[in-house]
């Protein structure tokens, strides 16, 4: 019995919602050996944003503390909860209206902040939370927190130049909405790619640069390079990044997904702006194939089932998502994921995760 229940230990698979690792290095025989387990692989039926598993086993980075006391939590409402919203949504944690109810979406967005900044993974603002928050952002308006679009004064607008505006226009080329050269002129190129971010992130869609708006591409980019600004094409190794395209790919923004390369190819109306090595899932927990789209997304997202990190995670079917994986980036392709798309560069998909936008094409296939 003793020898048919090692074995029956070996052949464990160690599951964690998109993750799935083999045991190995299980000595047989010694009275001391401990095997660490999880439960069952849950209903897919299931599966939800907030319950979605990761591939990282590793502890959460930190534990409520029995002292924190909650200022705001689940199921709060109110003019508190929507100045909270606001901040985390100045910081890039939080996108949409603003609603003054303290729900999931909400609570998920905190989760992430306070895992970033290396506080207490609590889902409610206690109060050092609150003090990080109200360090890194403004006070919001009224009218913010209110959703009320009134544009405020134009910090630039058509007809402007220089250094300001060449950094402008090659944030909005980091996010997909602005394609020309980088020239430092406000023209009505930049106008409309000004136009159809604010649209997107609705915020009032004036074509100019007001405190709002420079906020929100700010939060969603970083400091554009000296290449960058002057237009100077970094060549990528071939080798490594060329990937055939299956035609879905070719028309408008798409995270295009090949199992049989185990590429990732960011698309951009045909143009490949970056490729990633990824993997998938099992035989037994495979990724799904199809046409899907970008749903949701969290940059520090945190299983709650199993609070541990999946970051930069890109929801595209149910619990299925695009995410760094820490077992990817330290084993390679001895494992396999629970369905979702792994990937090992975690400086890359941190550029990725800023450039897709909720609402972008995602095409998994095989061949």
């Amino acid at each position: 019995m003793r020898r048919l229940a090692l074995v029956s230990v070996i052949s464990l698979l160690f599951l964690s919602g998109c993750g799935r690792e083999i045991l190995t290095n299980v000595a047989q025989g010694s009275p001391s050996d401990e095997v660490s387990t999880t439960s069952a692989t849950p209903n897919p039926a299931e599966s939800s944003p907030s319950s979605a598993e990761p591939d990282d086993t590793s502890s959460p980075t930190s534990e409520p503390t029995p002292s924190a006391t909650a200022l705001l939590s689940p199921g709060d409402s109110g003019d508190e909860v929507r100045g909270v919203q606001h901040r985390l949504l100045q910081l890039g944690w939080l996108e949409g209206q603003i609603s003054g109810k303290f729900d999931d979406k909400t609570r998920l967005a905190v989760e992430g902040f306070q895992g970033k900044r290396g506080l207490p993974v609590l889902g409610f603002v206690d109060q050092a939370t609150m003090d990080s928050l109200t360090s890194m952002t403004r006070k919001p308006t009224e009218d913010e927190k209110n959703n009320v679009l009134k544009p405020g004064p134009a910090l630039m607008a058509k007809g402007a130049s220089g250094d300001n505006v060449k950094d402008l226009q090659a944030r909005l080329k980091q996010v997909g909405w602005y394609g020309p050269d980088v020239n430092g002129e406000y023209d009505e190129t930049t106008v409309e790619s000004v136009k159809g971010f604010q649209g997107k992130r609705q915020l009032p869609v004036t074509g100019d640069v007001d405190q709002r708006t420079l906020d929100r591409i700010n939060s969603m980019t970083r400091k554009p390079t000296q290449d960058e600004l002057s237009n100077v094409k970094t060549t990528q190794k071939t080798a490594e990044n060329e990937t055939a395209l299956d035609d879905r790919c070719l028309q408008g923004r798409v995270l295009c997904i090949s199992k049989s390369q185990r590429k990732l190819a960011w698309v951009i109306d045909g143009q490949v702006q970056m490729t990633l090595s990824v993997r998938f899932g099992s035989d037994e927990t495979p990724t799904r194939n199809g046409v899907f789209s970008v749903g949701w997304k969290s940059r520090d997202h945190v299983s709650t089932l199993y609070h541990t990190s999946m970051p930069y995670a890109m929801f595209f079917s149910g619990g299925q998502a695009v995410h760094y994986s820490a077992d990817f980036a330290k084993n390679g392709y001895n494992g396999a994921s629970h369905g979702c798309v792994n990937v090992r560069d975690k400086g890359a998909i941190a550029s990725l995760f800023d450039q897709v936008q909720v609402g972008d094409k995602v095409v998994v296939y095989a061949d």
